[in-house]
């Protein structure tokens, strides 16, 4: 386990966190808060919430700029004496990016250009951004190792792609430290569970607590490397304070090593939500179709975060479902 006291030396720090309205981005900026960190929060609230940095909002060590990473001079403004950025910012959504690819392009490509010239123009320490797993696109190999990608499925898949090769080049070229973070479906807290691009868990949750019938797309047997939040800050604070002159300019998948399909994944929840409403045992799942752009399986090997960054999952599926279903349960219900 990683105690607090490994990441001390983010106390005091300056630490602009794109995106920090939004779910990934409250739990980061939640987490630096508490070591002592300064943080400056980048938001649109295009997707992010400003419930979810209310408790911050009065904090002395918290700032909020509202603005677009799309205009480069609210980038400049940003990271002005920064010395860390986690870049959590994007659209995220492959239906999204399937229904309008321009506008995930100018924000998941521009924008995070943008960003990446901020930092080196301001003399960034680190850029710490998030990736994705749909990078590994049409490639069937279990597990998914990070030198081995197909060809991407989605232009959602193709900005995040993108996102790497200008990361690379950025360092490369410009001597900006960066590491990548490919998330693999992450959930937890403050996920939200409204709106039409609305990752599965907290729709389905939502939907028993309701008691509506969840559509499974397919026939329930594609799977995912399902991973709580608390992992995925760990490997941002981790990516942070990474001291390895090997463990900077790469990309790391972020995930558990463990995946869960569809129809396990309804059985999970209906058992914890059935705690709370016994009637949620009873709820029928659906199923439909398959959706566009989809890949059928994901299973991450975490072995270079393990072996670079000393990462350590604390929570496998199980654990991480019965957190979340309680804090949806009560702060939603």
């Amino acid at each position: 386990m990683n105690s607090e006291s490994q990441f001390e030396e983010l106390s005091s720090k300056n630490i602009l966190i794109t995106g920090g309205a939004g779910f990934i981005g409250s739990n980061l900026c939640e987490k630096l808060l508490e070591i002592g960190a300064n943080i400056v929060c980048l938001d649109n609230f295009s997707t992010g919430h400003k419930k979810n940095i209310e408790p911050f909002i009065n904090n002395e060590k918290f700032t909020l700029i509202e603005g677009d990473i799309r205009d480069l001079d609210t980038c400049q403004k940003a990271c002005k004496n920064i010395d860390y950025v986690l870049h959590e910012a994007a659209l995220g959504s492959v239906p999204r990016s399937l229904k309008d690819p321009i506008t995930s392009n100018e924000v998941n490509v521009s924008g995070f250009l943008n960003m990446l010239v901020a930092a080196r123009d301001n003399d960034v320490k680190r850029f710490v951004y998030a990736a994705s797993s749909s990078t590994y696109g049409d490639s069937e190999a279990l597990p998914k190792v990070e030198d081995k990608i197909g060809k991407p499925l989605s232009p959602y898949a193709i900005t995040k792609y993108v996102n790497e090769l200008y990361a690379d080049i950025f360092g490369k070229a410009y001597g900006l430290d960066t590491i990548g973070l490919r998330y693999f479906n992450v959930f937890g807290r403050r996920q939200d569970p409204n709106g039409a691009y609305a990752a599965v868990i907290p729709k389905f949750v939502m939907q028993f607590m309701q008691h509506e019938s969840p559509v499974i797309n397919g026939d329930g047997t594609y799977s995912r490397d399902f991973t709580y939040i608390d992992n995925v800050v760990q490997m941002n604070l981790l990516a942070l304070t990474a001291s390895k002159k090997e463990a900077v300019n790469e990309v790391y998948n972020t995930a558990v090593g463990d995946r869960t399909n569809l129809v396990e994944l309804t059985q999970y929840l209906k058992e914890y939500l059935s705690e709370y409403d016994s009637e949620i045992k009873n709820v029928e799942v659906k199923h439909g179709p398959n959706r566009p752009g989809d890949i059928p399986h994901s299973l991450a090997s975490v072995e270079k975060a393990k072996e670079l960054l000393g990462y350590d999952p604390q929570y496998k599926i199980a654990d991480g479902l019965k957190e979340a279903v309680k804090w949806y349960w009560d702060n939603l219900k």
